[in-house]
């Protein structure tokens, strides 16, 4: 079967990597007036909804949104549509960045959101499987076929694997969620080490023809109990990763073990219980199965996008002497040796643009759409570091974008460094969080920008938190993390924070390194001043050219717990009620935490 015979012939013209079908749309619209009036029941409800990517909060009568940006790809058109559904139906009036690159909204009340599924699926975006028990948004590098370093790019194939996987009914109940990224280079820059599974890309020889494949690491995740991937088989030829990608589902959606308590649901655990020897054993079983005994072309799945095709010519670079007419040469230049990245394609350059804990507000989706196309060929990327990235920006071009991300708010330095801080949305909405994660966020982003810290140790280092231990912040690979809990004093609770040092996710071929707790657990209103001697004992006792994590390796967790034990002191709190109040909020703190609906 050819490419132009599939039904995905017509979507890639659309810019849909999922299929869209109106007729899905008209039927939430009757699931949900069914439920509102009484005759659909609540929980069978509920797992119809989460599968169409609609998931309650714990504000109750409004719902998240969730729109799924397969491998973070998202056009103009796409940007614009995002923005109306932020501007019209979102109360808060943005949309939020999520560490799976989709784009969510918060506070939706029920009947709105098949309105906002038609909006978007005009544009070739889909919610279908954004939530519940099924396979997540595949997450990509935004970087990838632009990298100087990548091993070649595997867009078409996260794309294939997208549709080859969404609607299928194997899928439609698995034991718990699937997630899945591809990176794009063997250093992997999409953590695919933490995935259920996992794509590394990878290039054979085979008899005198250079063979594309992928290594494949299964049984990664964090929450409570995380566990980095391991490598299930070294190669995988791209001509084969969907059967093999099948028989790997089969086999999670088969085992028992996985469904006799949904805490312990998710691949990681059975590898920790029968070994990867074991798992690979049971897909080598089911490989030999009449399903599996033809090959699964990927062909007509693949999502095809020739970016390079009609090039605008690009001027030789000007290695960041632009010139400008106010006087800000030297603004521009920090910017852009920041946030600007060579592309492998001589005079072009991807930009990444910082968003701050990933909150996008509703005219600042019609602003990027309008830098996309003026800019970087009506296209942009999401990324897991909850920021986009423009790809295809001449350098001749880089001064104009920058000043007009400066009009949209969004053009300070220092994408991917210290400030960069990503957050999950913690007591805002979600139904697991414990402390207002978001709140701490944006004060410890005030809290770097007035140190002023120009130490480029200092800056390269990275912060990730989350609002309860499951980690959507991704906490664990930070070098620094945090994760919402609480502490008690004079038999009342007060949110606090666990902290996390030493975890790393750049650079490790896919082997993660998650960061180890430390004994202190710190009232949130003393985070920032904890954050403040975290760094000074670093600045202050490192060795020449010593980065974070080699300090941390060097001198453990001692010094540290001793540098914050001042900041928490058993039986003190009583004395500063401000201590009883979550950064953001006015009233005393109450925990009030749900069941997660993927849990149900």
């Amino acid at each position: 079967m050819s490419p132009q015979s599939t039904p995905y012939a017509d979507e890639t013209k659309a810019r849909a990597v999922i299929p869209i079908l109106p007729e899905e749309f008209d039927d939430f619209e009757t699931e949900a007036a069914k439920f509102r009036g009484g005759t659909l029941d609540e929980k069978e409800f509920m797992g119809y909804r989460l599968k169409r990517g609609v998931y309650g909060q714990r504000q109750s009568d409004v719902q998240m949104v969730r729109v799924k940006l397969p491998f973070g790809g998202v056009t103009a058109d796409q940007l614009e549509a995002l923005g109306q559904v932020a501007r019209d139906f979102a109360p808060l009036n943005k949309g939020h960045v999520t560490t799976r690159e989709n784009v969510q909204y918060h506070f939706i009340p029920l009947e709105q959101a098949s309105e906002i599924l038609r909006i978007v699926g005009a544009a070739g975006l889909s919610t279908r499987e954004a939530c519940g028990n099924c396979v997540r948004n595949v997450t990509g590098s935004p970087y990838a076929g632009v990298d100087k370093n990548e091993v070649f790019d595997p867009t078409p194939y996260a794309g294939a694997f997208v549709r080859y996987f969404v609607r299928k009914p194997l899928v439609q109940d698995l034991p718990r969620k699937w997630k899945v990224a591809f990176s794009s280079t063997a250093a992997d820059d999409v953590i695919a080490g933490i995935h259920d599974l996992g794509f590394i890309p990878v290039i054979r020889e085979a008899a005198g023809e250079r063979v594309k494949g992928f290594r494949l690491l299964v049984g990664g995740g964090l929450a409570t109990l995380p566990r980095p991937a391991e490598v299930l088989y070294d190669f995988v030829p791209v001509a084969d990763f969907l059967r093999v990608s099948e028989a790997i589902l089969r086999v999670f959606n088969d085992s028992s073990e996985l469904r006799k308590t949904r805490f312990k649901a998710r691949i990681k655990f059975l590898v920790s219980w029968i070994g990867i020897d074991g798992i690979k054993e049971r897909v080598e079983n089911e490989l030999k199965k009449e399903w599996a005994s033809s090959p699964i072309d990927p062909t007509p799945y693949l999502w095809v996008d020739d970016e390079e095709a009609d090039l605008p010519a690009a001027a030789l670079p000007m290695n960041g002497n632009a010139a400008s007419p106010n006087g800000d040469s030297w603004a521009f230049s920090v910017w852009r040796s920041k946030n600007v990245r060579e592309q492998r394609q001589p005079g072009y350059h991807a930009v990444e643009v910082g968003i701050p804990l990933g909150d996008i507000e509703a005219d600042q989706f019609y602003r990027l759409a309008d830098i996309s196309r003026r800019y970087s060929r009506g296209r942009a990327r999401t990324s897991f570091e909850q920021n986009i990235v423009f790809r295809w920006v001449r350098d001749e071009d880089l001064y104009a974008l920058w000043r007009d991300l400066g009009r949209a708010g969004l053009g300070e330095a220092g994408a991917h460094e210290i400030t960069d801080i990503v957050s999950c949305p913690g007591t805002d909405s979600c139904k697991l969080g414990i402390t207002a994660s978001m709140g701490l966020g944006g004060e410890l982003i005030q809290t770097l920008k007035e140190m002023n810290i120009d130490d480029p140790l200092i800056r390269e280092m990275h912060i990730k938190m989350s609002g309860c231990p499951n980690s959507c912040g991704q906490h664990h690979l930070a070098n620094i993390g945090f994760h919402g809990g609480t502490l008690r004093a004079e038999g009342k609770m007060l949110p606090a924070y666990e902290i996390f040092l030493g975890g790393q996710y750049e650079n490790t071929g896919g082997n993660t390194r998650l960061g180890d707790r430390i004994s202190i657990r710190l009232p949130a209103k003393r985070v920032p001043e904890g954050l403040k001697k975290i760094l000074a004992l670093y600045l202050r006792e490192r060795l020449a050219g010593e980065r974070f994590n080699e300090f941390y390796a060097r001198a453990g967790k001692a010094p540290f717990e001793e540098a914050l034990r001042d900041l928490h002191v058993g039986g003190q709190f009583g004395d500063d009620p401000d201590l009883f109040i979550d950064w953001n909020r006015s009233e005393p703190y109450v925990l009030e935490r749900g069941e997660g609906e993927c849990m149900s």
